[in-house]
């Protein structure tokens, strides 16, 4: 019964094949204007796998109570004063938008740890901190009450005095006039310059991790976008650029996390997406030359994928609504196994072709041996597909 009806289809389309031709047409151009007008894409991750399982119940459950920070800034400066700094005009900055950013936290850096820093360190680093201070008390107490260049002069000549009546050693002055010196230089050259009173407080260069801070950001998705997070890390980039953290402080900002890293995965498909399927498309010619020899069967071929892509597409937003990432490999797939099962009836049409002088008694011919396996291939394609989608397992 299968293989009749196939037969039959090929002998109707071929006896009406212009009024066949044209209705696929004008179905194709309609199917694709609904496309057009209704594609919609999900890029959620989550929405992949099904909500009905347990085990993804109790991992959304763990989420919802620990939310994960997709978006970590790294806030790097010459000075750790000026990273601190930084880092929290960011942050107070980020806390203005709540409609980008659900939560911004300071994990290293921060109104707590301002308060309460010394407590996180060894008892040799906190003996050597309070030793500098009370070494430079005098040094810091007179550029306190007047932080200009006459302060520092002041300061000098104070320290001077000290080494003259033997109550300060010029070994210790040798750090405090080496930072003194290489800020002087950089002011006298024109370039921008910095002075670390920690530095200066704890006798040694400020170590890699505390000219760096991080703030953790858990941003809003837009899942409807091909990168969910653009907008949240394109707010970040602005308010950085709007409070001018790199005139002010020197500073830098670089963006890490799970939610930038998928948008750079996503932005270099869709950088690639015209080179990949113009290549895509001319090794579908090459193969069909190959196979079939014939620009008119090949013609034939690709006139029948894209109704068929079109009208498919068209459902399957009829249906769901939406796509996902699994659907935008289905594509792929539909225009492989399209090529696929087009040569297979054509290698075959062209065999009854040279065997038999009658078009249609080819085409009937070819239909009644290979119509039958091929649709039935493609149905077994289609409900696989549709369960895997479906279940999205």
């Amino acid at each position: 019964m299968l293989n009749n009806t196939i037969v039959r289809t090929v002998d109707f389309s071929v006896r009406y094949r212009w009024p066949v031709i044209v209705v696929a047409s004008l179905l194709m151009v309609a199917t694709a204007c609904f496309d057009y007008a209704r594609f919609t894409i999900t890029t959620d991750v989550e929405a992949l796998i099904s909500r009905s399982l347990p085990w993804h119940q109790r991992q959304t459950a763990f989420t919802d109570a620990f939310p994960q920070y997709g978006i970590a800034a790294v806030i790097s400066a010459p000075t750790a004063e000026n990273a601190e700094s930084a880092t929290n005009a960011l942050a107070r900055q980020l806390e203005t938008h709540p409609d980008l950013f659900r939560a911004v936290m300071q994990p290293d850096s921060g109104d707590f740890f301002e308060h309460n820093g010394l407590l996180f360190g060894s008892i040799a680093a906190v003996k050597k901190t309070i030793d500098g201070l009370s070494q430079a008390e005098f040094l810091v107490s007179a550029l306190a009450s007047d932080p200009t260049l006459r302060g520092v002069m002041k300061a000098l000549s104070f320290t001077a005095q000290g080494v003259g009546s033997g109550q300060v050693n010029i070994d210790q002055l040798a750090w405090p006039l080496s930072l003194a010196d290489k800020t002087l230089s950089e002011v006298l050259s024109g370039n921008a310059a910095t002075f670390s009173w920690q530095e200066l407080i704890n006798g040694a260069a400020a170590q890699s991790r505390q000219l760096r801070h991080f703030i953790e950001i858990n941003p809003v998705l837009d899942f409807g976008a091909l990168q969910p997070g653009a907008k949240a890390t394109a707010a970040v980039r602005k308010a950085a650029s709007d409070l001018d953290i790199s005139g002010k402080f020197g500073a830098k900002v670089d963006l890490t996390g799970e939610v930038p890293m998928n948008d750079d995965q996503f932005s270099v498909i869709q950088d690639s997406a015209l080179r990949d399927t113009l290549s895509a498309l001319v090794g579908v010619l090459i193969i069909l030359w190959f196979a079939l020899r014939s620009w008119k069967i090949i013609v034939a071929v690709i006139f029948s994928l894209l109704v068929g892509l079109a009208v498919t597409s068209a459902l399957g937003l009829a249906m769901v609504g939406a796509f996902n990432l699994i659907s935008i490999a289905f594509f792929v797939l539909f225009v492989g196994l399209g090529v696929d099962f087009g040569i297979q009836f054509s290698v075959r049409y062209r065999t009854e072709r040279h065997e038999q002088n009658d078009l249609r008694s080819a085409l009937r011919s070819t239909a009644r041996k290979v119509g039958a396996p091929l649709t039935l291939a493609a149905a077994a394609t289609a409900v696989a597909f549709f369960f895997v989608y479906s279940y999205r397992l």
